[in-house]
């Protein structure tokens, strides 16, 4: 094996599996795609409700601290995210969802972001999708990326529909709909009853071209540079120190958590860190591992009036049953994403387009810690119940991930900073309220009983907040530390290029200057593919000059 290539991704998550996908269309060139987790061979992987078994075992799960921030009582929590072929698009919840379209023409609009706008962004979610419900004017079919309709379908959750049509919300099918406000069944990244992650879409497509090489378990430890180019990166596999070199670019796609790792590993961040740590300063990057963002999603509980829910579906010889019947035939609940309704609405007064997102499932957890209930493994109640959980849509408030030494294992001090930004707060209530008011619709109260869990005793706005700030967890769908802008101290500026070197991009959600409305890996996969679009294009501009 050649340890030159013209290209090296690191990290095959949503945005490196397109990548490796897109660059190595050109048999010209030499792609090296590095992944620090193994292959994606679990059938918990394939199957969409085998997600809670990956998530124990650290095989394909990296379980990070993350310390909440001083305002928050809970002092600490943890985050996961995936690991091996895939990534996170491996574990996932399955959710399909793209963002709203003035997300993106902020970007460029107010934020000077050239390329980045819906017109740039929409026709790559269109060209990626293969859509159940065909194509139209903003929706795609014939792409790599299958997205099909929930199939899990039951007189609970449509009573939660017609709920939120009591509300006013229009009842769509598509659950990305241009103005995005509405309810329905969502949309996820199945295909046949199987996970379609982007390792499905986009890696097995390309992993038989001789120009592509994949290697699974390998830790990269730091990039290289000669005289601020990045010229190859070091690595280590099953305990041997590794160099590969590159002759055109790195590409950084691992993520909003390692991505600022690594650059602070090889010298690009915050100079009295880096300093402090012993480590020689390539660039002086203040904002490296700054400007983190997080979904912080809160959950209320209720009992059912009847049995028409399903926890009982998921324990015991039922879960063994239905087990059975998913290898059978692909079908059933364990066919199905964790939460089977969603709904985009507007909480807080004034706002212009939805500012939360919430999600409706026929199971209900049994809470025993309320405290642990994002953090600690629990187990269906035994009783008939259901669950709703919201979250503010595009927070402002704005954590940070730092390296504590020079050492690549050793771990990361990571602050979420949650709902330090006043206007998060509110929209926090106004979540929890809104969750509330929607349950207390007619159609739903034909099925709920009660609310158990936080409990109605929660009702003041200080109340609900301190609830929120105690109880809440994280969406698992960070962005922003390797933040992309026009001004000098962004780390990325909008080709992706890190500031101060040449020879490396970051290409991954966390390049995002601000978070999207709604799950994250759809936009982490066209976050990929705008990067190849970009890689491509100065590739080409590159050849003319040189002939």
């Amino acid at each position: 094996m050649s340890d030159t290539f013209d290209y090296i991704i690191i990290g095959a998550g949503s945005a490196g599996c397109v990548l490796a996908n897109r660059l190595s269309q050109d048999p010209g060139v030499k792609v090296l795609l590095l992944e620090a987790g193994p292959l994606d061979d679990s059938v918990f992987i394939t199957m969409p409700k085998g997600l809670g078994k990956l998530y124990e075992t650290t095989k394909y799960c990296c379980f990070y601290e993350v310390h909440r921030g001083a305002d928050a009582n809970s002092s600490s929590e943890v985050w996961l995210r995936g690991r091996g072929l895939g990534g996170s698009s491996s574990i996932n919840g399955l959710m399909y969802q793209r963002g709203h379209a003035d997300d993106y023409n902020e970007w460029e609009g107010e934020l000077g972001l050239k390329g980045w706008g819906w017109k740039d962004l929409g026709p790559i979610f269109k060209a990626m999708e293969d859509h159940e419900l065909g194509a139209n004017e903003h929706r795609g079919a014939g792409g790599p990326l299958s997205v099909s309709l929930n199939t899990n379908r039951t007189r609970l959750m449509d009573k939660m529909i017609a709920a939120g049509a009591q509300l006013g919300l229009p009842v769509e099918t598509d659950s990305n709909t241009p103005r995005q406000e509405g309810i329905g069944y969502v949309n996820a990244t199945i295909r046949a009853g199987n996970r379609w992650s982007a390792a499905r879409a986009f890696l097995d497509p390309a992993a038989k071209r001789p120009n592509l090489t994949i290697l699974t378990n390998i830790a990269v430890e730091r990039i290289l540079f000669e005289d601020k180019r990045a010229v190859g990166i070091a690595c280590r596999r099953a305990g041997e120190a590794l160099e590969f070199r590159v002759r055109r670019e790195v590409v950084l796609s691992a993520g909003t958590i390692e991505s600022p790792r690594l650059l602070q590993l090889s010298g690009i961040g915050p100079k009295h860190l880096l300093d402090s740590l012993n480590i020689p300063v390539v660039h002086d990057s203040p904002e490296v591992g700054e400007n983190l963002r997080e979904h912080l999603v809160f959950r209320i509980q209720y009992r059912l009036k009847d049995d028409h829910g399903q926890n009982r579906d998921h324990v015991g010889w039922r879960l063994l049953l239905n087990t059975a019947r998913y290898f059978a035939t692909k079908k059933g609940i364990m066919a199905a994403p964790p939460y089977d309704v969603t709904a985009f609405v507007r909480v807080r007064d004034g706002a212009n387009r939805p500012d939360a997102q919430i999600f409706i499932g026929a199971t209900s957890m049994d809470l025993t810690a309320a405290q642990e209930q994002f953090t600690a493994k629990v187990s269906m109640e035994k009783q008939p119940g259901g669950s709703i959980i919201g979250y503010g849509l595009r927070p402002r408030s704005k954590g940070s991930v730092r390296i504590t030494a020079k050492d690549p294992k050793a771990p990361l001090s990571i602050m979420a900073n949650y709902l330090t930004d006043p206007v998060d707060c509110e929209v926090a209530v106004g979540v929890v309220r809104y969750m509330r008011k929607l349950l207390e619709q007619p159609a739903a109260r034909d099925a709920i009983e009660s609310e158990t869990f936080p409990g109605t005793h929660i009702a003041s706005d200080e109340e609900i907040l301190e609830a929120y700030r105690t109880m809440g967890g994280p969406g698992y769908h960070a962005v922003g530390t390797c933040r992309m802008g026009t001004d000098h101290g962004s780390v990325v500026d909008e080709r992706l290029q890190v500031r101060g070197v040449t020879g490396l991009r970051v290409a991954d959600i966390s390049i995002f200057p601000t978070m999207v409305s709604g799950n994250t890996n759809a936009p982490a996969m066209a976050a990929g593919w705008r990067a190849s679009d970009l890689i491509l294009e100065d590739a080409r501009i590159n050849s003319v000059g040189a002939g």
